[in-house]
């Protein structure tokens, strides 16, 4: 294991999660998260980022969907089968993909919704606020207005910065770049390394950006069909050749996936 993936926060071993009693998404995957890190799961479109982040947050029940192997741990504790409630007392809170603001709540009030299972007080919460208000300028900007009519920027941003204001351990980011103009994702981006360095916030994030998440990310996980294929240190990932040609438009070779790499040893691990 490399070092920065010691002092593992959250581990995932081996699940595998089935919709419907009958559709099989995941197939084995296990990943690790250690505290105050950024951990990227990255694929493209229906390689099962969405459902891993799901199964974490225990938020698949309502989409028919149930973990049916392998254990989900959370500093060394059995969570699979927690309430999604218990899951935010244990600091585990998911923004989910497209923002799902209030619409007809002022950015101030949707913010203060995520501090509605705190117990430490109105004055923890306020100083939480004027927290979220530095990393999010914008927001301090925009407090009075309905979320309705802000950017989706400022509604991810807000999503974000809600999340933040329950205290959490970690936040799984689902696909935070989704619908944005590049340059408010990199301003995104920006604020979750802001987060992570100054806050030690842990991240587990799912994105289809694989450039800008490698760019932000300690180590990654790359998930194709509902398995992992490749997993390492960002850095070495944005170098690895198969990377640059199947996810970040580098290279023209005819392969269409990991899948179709000739390469024995991948071929027994991804294949098996």
């Amino acid at each position: 294991m490399d070092p920065c993936m010691s002092n593992i926060l959250l581990n995932v071993n081996g699940i595998e999660v089935i919709y419907n009693r009958v559709i099989l998404v995941l197939k084995g995957v296990s990943l690790q998260v250690p505290e105050g890190k950024i951990v990227a799961l990255l694929g493209g479109n229906g390689a099962g980022k969405t459902t891993t982040l799901r199964a974490v947050s225990n938020l698949l029940a309502g989409e028919r969907g149930e973990v049916t192997k392998g254990s989900i741990e959370l500093r060394g504790e059995r969570i699979e089968r927690l309430s999604t409630a218990a899951m935010v007392d244990r600091g585990v809170i998911q923004v989910m993909e497209g923002r799902h603001c209030f619409a007809h709540l002022t950015i101030e009030e949707n913010l203060l919704t995520g501090a509605y299972t705190r117990k430490d007080g109105k004055t923890a919460v306020a100083q939480t606020l004027d927290k979220v208000y530095a990393y999010f300028p914008r927001l301090k900007t925009r407090r009075a207005s309905q979320a309705a009519y802000t950017s989706g920027g400022e509604q991810q941003m807000c999503a974000i910065g809600r999340a933040l204001m329950a205290n959490p351990k970690v936040v799984l980011l689902d696909e935070p770049s989704m619908g944005l103009a590049p340059q408010i994702v990199e301003e995104v981006f920006e604020i979750v390394r802001d987060l992570n360095t100054k806050e030690r916030t842990t991240f587990l994030l799912a994105e289809q950006n694989t450039n800008m998440a490698l760019r932000y990310a300690d180590y990654g996980y790359i998930l194709e069909n509902g398995r992992v294929v490749m997993e390492g240190i960002a850095d070495s990932l944005r170098e690895n050749e198969d990377v640059k040609e199947f996810y970040l438009g580098v290279g023209g070779g005819d392969r269409k996936s990991f899948r179709e790499v000739k390469s024995y040893k991948r071929r027994k691990r991804w294949l098996a």
